[in-house]
């Protein structure tokens, strides 16, 4: 039996794409493990997926003046030392980082036993972690064509964004129990990323009496953001995250407001679902999610709207315009030259790992 290491976190999107080729590589009889931080979000993840973690010190890396940045490069040095000594016992034919801070000491590790890495990159150019790493990998994944001319070293593959195979088995009826919604006004589901955001939260709120008489509002807000305000107001309903009721609300979804990473707009597009994306600023991120976002309307498939752009009556009238030409978007979405990425990192996968 071969053993793979996955690696990845920081945020959600940086396991989710993990967990679909983990199933499918454990039903191809692999012995799966994962390595990330010990207190990041991928170990809650993994710990419900019942696959052995195992925590490593890692440091954030930065692109702007932190103190911080002092003593993180120790904890990142500490951490490549603890992936080194790990990986030498539990003998992976191959490493799967999906990125973020946690993978470098990893991938450095990988390296020091000359294990072979691939390397996936959600967005359309590499985070800061995945950079860092690139030269150590043996191929790079990418999601958007427009990847390819970011990667050197003839490394990269376009295989698209692993998607997990239950978000397309969700049941509309069960999504409008639990929310105590009715099938006669459409849905808007409303994301902000697995930590929220407030300026959507904000702005959505600032919103609801307009958008209440014609939808329904399901609404993923953030840990610690529920509006108690809002707690009775009839046709919205707030929750902090969903993981696995999240198939049911996204089958009774007809319309999405939601920032712009890649993990999750994939899965958007992957259920034909019209988007209103809203993308991190440059201020408060590289710009990736304003690519990302821009390769999607530039495909027809969402609405944007920029961050500071945005306002309460201009919401408004954006979420209307794409309800009235849903079936337009939905047309663009049916017609893409749809792959399996899965079974193209699957294969990836199997064809570099080393022999045992």
């Amino acid at each position: 039996m071969k053993t793979i290491v996955f690696t990845g976190g920081g945020s959600a999107g940086h396991v989710t794409p993990n967990l679909a080729l983990m199933h499918k590589l454990k039903q191809q009889g692999w012995d799966v493990k994962y390595i990330g931080s010990a207190t990041g979000i991928e170990k809650e993840i993994i710990d419900r997926e019942g696959v052995p973690f195992y925590p490593i010190s890692s440091g954030k890396l930065r692109r702007y003046f932190d103190l911080k940045n002092i003593k993180d490069p120790f904890k990142v040095m500490k951490g490549v030392y603890e992936s080194y000594r790990l990986l030498k016992r539990l003998k992976p034919a191959i490493v799967f980082s999906k990125g973020g801070f946690v993978s470098v000491p990893v991938v450095l590790g990988s390296r020091m036993n000359n294990i072979p890495v691939i390397i996936h990159e959600s967005d359309m150019t590499p985070g800061l972690a995945n950079k860092i790493s690139i030269p150590f990998a043996t191929k790079v994944c990418v999601t958007f064509p427009e990847s390819l001319s970011h990667i050197k070293g003839g490394k990269s593959v376009l295989t698209g964004l692993p998607i997990r195979e239950h978000i397309n088995s969700g049941k509309a009826a069960r999504a409008l129990q639990l929310c105590d919604f009715h099938s006669q006004k459409p849905v808007i589901l409303v994301m902000g990323g697995s930590l929220g955001s407030q300026v959507l939260n904000q702005a959505v709120r600032a919103n609801l009496g307009r958008l209440l008489q014609q939808f329904q509002i399901v609404h993923l807000c953030g840990k610690g953001n529920v509006s108690a305000q809002h707690l009775q107001t009839r046709g919205y309903k707030q929750f902090e995250y969903l993981n696995d009721e999240l198939p049911d609300v996204l089958a009774m979804t007809d319309l999405v407001i939601s920032r712009a990473g890649a993990t999750s707009i994939f899965e958007f597009l992957g259920l034909e679902k019209p988007m209103l994306l809203i993308p991190l600023s440059r201020q408060a991120s590289r710009g990736d999610q304003i690519l990302n976002a821009a390769s999607f309307q530039k495909a027809g498939y969402a609405d944007v709207i920029q961050e500071e752009d945005l306002t309460t009556e201009g919401l408004g009238d954006h979420v209307e315009a794409l309800y009235k030409n849903r079936e337009t978007y939905k047309a663009a979405m049916q017609s893409r030259n749809e792959s399996d990425a899965v079974a193209a990192i699957v294969k990836l996968i199997e064809s570099h790992s080393h022999s045992l």
